[in-house]
């Protein structure tokens, strides 16, 4: 059933299994890599045009970036010590101070990962905590502008310098996207062992302390900082927002397609995967067992945790990722330590969480991108008996035939696209409204849905799926992607300009508004107040009634 509590084995193949799927479409700029000396290593070219620019001095020493046009970027900056030999595993440590001006005009190294089908690279260097800032024009700088701290997803896959942004700089923001260790090195946990679980996290409060110590230097105001991410990066903001270590260190969040409040139905991120009760979290003992399940292979177990940590820090990075699926089980998140003391959903139910204001939403067909990359995309059909076999594995022979016949076949396009809406409306939606609800009985929340379902599709994918708004199909609309760029309409470029105005806005005031703009409200969610949820299409900008548009009152009546 949706909601039964996975054995401990079971913890480890849902997480293995799930986060293996997600890895192929949650760092979808990492897949515009090229050919060349830079994709080779993983790396993006610094932009077309760019010419070296001034000098700017941090706290630990000058560095000197390049011109693009009006903008001033600047990539590779370290923020935090390598987390290599003993501070492998370990939180972050300050950055050495350097004397000499330090080149920023190409982007530092990715931390280590591991290629996959639809993201071809890969990366064996730890000493990877660096981040890249871009600046606004002079024309669109105030005083001191505001900041926005870019998370990407993932949680395995991608890098910071794979996001451009200009698009939001020319807004009048600076921009800073950032590093951090993925997979088993940012999520490794065993007994005993501080910051178990949660070095990705804590790397990323390190690069947020950063900015408040560094902001000024480039412009931007460091009583002014929006933390924003997709995906895992939005999930892991949900994490900051209950984490007391966070607290001041950013002023508005943007989580954009998070996983923070979803469960997980049995059978929806694949045929053989469990249900789960949390998409993204795991308890600190879970986090053991992943361990001991990943690393099994490498020849370290011995029941003394320290020796077996002595041991695999001795192992080089290449040995690490060359164990099947090790990058992909740690796509989770530890609680239940100093990081994070409590589970997140309950914190933010409780109200106990940073007061912000929150700009949040999702896709209007999150899971079509998951069913896709399974069957209709890959050149397997998901057939009628695929689809009865999904409704029974997921809720009960029982409650199989119920949600059938709310969602019958003859309804939509295709099995494949039936069942797409199912798990969209069931575990996306259900999951983004109850996040909303919580969030806005606190602090202004304001609600949308990318409803684009002609948004280029950037994956390369063989065969022919109607994708619809697939899951991070707004993010080129942010941060310009050169494989999505040549495609976008008129129309779909004006919604972009759209986007990237409300955005912008909201990182400086905290509320999505701006001259010409169509009217944003506030979500206040029921029985005190009006619920509210904006559809961005490049046909429509305006409200959507979200709980209909996905079946919600049929999702949290008796089917679960």
């Amino acid at each position: 059933m949706t909601n039964r509590r996975a054995p401990r084995q079971e913890a480890v193949t849902a997480t293995v299994s799930v986060l293996m799927l997600t890895a192929l479409v949650c760092a979808p700029l990492a897949c515009t890599v090229r050919s060349g000396p830079a994709a080779a290593e993983g790396r993006r070219a610094a932009p077309a045009g760019a010419a070296t620019g001034e000098t700017v001095r941090t706290d630990a020493g000058p560095v000197r970036g390049t011109r693009s046009g009006a903008y001033r970027i600047f990539q590779g900056i370290p923020y935090a010590g390598a987390p290599e030999g003993r501070h492998r595993w370990a939180p972050p440590r300050p950055v050495r101070p350097w004397k000499d001006v330090r080149d920023a005009t190409e982007p530092g190294p990715l931390c280590p990962q591991v290629p996959s089908q639809y993201a071809p690279i890969s990366s064996t260097q730890e000493n990877c905590l660096v981040l890249n800032v871009t600046t606004p024009p002079a024309s669109a700088r105030g005083r001191a502008a505001p900041v926005l701290v870019w998370i990407h997803g993932d949680g395995a896959v991608g890098g910071g310098a794979f996001f451009d942004g200009r698009r939001l700089a020319e807004r009048g923001l600076v921009v800073v996207t950032i590093n951090y260790r993925l997979g088993v090195f940012g999520g490794l946990a065993l007994p005993g062992l501080e910051g178990a679980g949660t070095f990705g996290l804590q790397d990323q409060r390190a690069a947020l302390t950063w900015v408040r110590n560094n902001a000024r230097a480039f412009g931007g105001d460091p009583g002014n900082v929006t933390v924003a991410g997709v995906s895992f990066g939005a999930s892991a903001i949900a994490g900051h927002l209950t984490s007391p270590a966070s607290r001041g260190l950013f002023h508005r969040a943007v989580m954009a397609s998070g996983e923070a409040m979803m469960d997980m139905p049995a059978g929806a991120m694949g045929p053989d995967v469990p249900g789960y009760p949390w998409y993204i979290w795991r308890t600190g003992r879970e986090m053991e067992d992943i361990t001991t399940e990943m690393t099994s292979s490498l020849g370290c177990r011995d029941d003394r945790p320290e020796r077996t940590l002595a041991c695999l820090r001795a192992l080089p990075v290449k040995r690490l990722l060359e164990v099947p699926s090790i990058m992909n089980a740690f796509q989770v998140l530890g609680y239940g330590n100093a990081t994070l003391p409590e589970l997140p959903p309950a914190a933010l139910r409780a109200g106990r969480f940073h007061r912000v204001p929150v700009l949040s939403g999702a896709t209007r067909d999150e899971h079509r991108t998951f069913v896709g990359m399974m069957y209709d995309a890959v050149g397997r059909p998901f057939t009628e008996a695929d689809y009865d076999r999904a409704l029974r594995t997921a809720f009960g022979e029982a409650q199989a035939k119920r949600v059938r016949a709310e969602y019958p076949t003859a309804a939509h396009p295709s099995p494949a696209l039936a069942w797409s809406t199912v798990i969209t409306d069931r575990m996306w939606a259900r999951g983004t409204q109850t996040q909303h609800d919580a969030l806005a009985r606190h602090v202004p929340v304001y609600a949308y849905e990318f409803a684009d379902r002609n948004a280029p599709m950037f994956l390369p994918l063989p065969g022919g799926f109607d994708f619809g708004a697939f899951h991070v199909a707004d993010i080129p609309y942010l941060f310009e992607d050169e494989a999505a760029e040549p495609f976008l309409t008129p129309a779909q470029r004006r919604l972009s300009a759209a986007m990237t105005r409300y955005w912008a806005a909201f990182a400086r005031t905290g509320a999505p508004r701006g001259t010409g703009l169509p009217a944003w409200l506030p979500h206040r969610p029921d029985p005190v107040g009006r619920p509210y949820t904006q559809s961005l299409a490049p046909q429509r900008i305006g409200p959507v009634d979200y709980r209909h548009e996905h079946n919600l009152d049929f999702w949290n009546g008796s089917v679960k």
